[in-house]
């Protein structure tokens, strides 16, 4: 991970404690808090790729293939026979 950018920030001290308390709320540290509301805001304007939560799955369903949520097919013994 690259070194993070150092630089000198004022904030109104309202701000400042508006954003501690919040960053207390999130188990943040105050850098923490606002960093995230920065990339937060600049992923939103499009400014900044968004993070993937999840890993990628290695191999991703198709579009004929079942995904996680649809129910499986149903086994032979489900099955209701049919006479003619």
């Amino acid at each position: 991970m690259p070194e993070s950018k150092r630089f000198l920030l004022r904030l109104d001290p309202r701000l400042f404690e508006a954003v501690r308390r919040w960053a207390d709320d999130e188990l943040r540290s105050i850098n923490g808090q606002i960093e995230y509301l920065l990339a937060e805001q600049a992923r939103r304007a499009g400014r900044l790729p968004h993070q993937r939560r999840t890993p990628p799955s290695p191999n991703p369903p198709g579009p004929e293939e079942d995904t996680e949520d649809s129910a499986p097919p149903p086994r032979t013994s489900d099955a209701v026979s049919v006479r003619r």
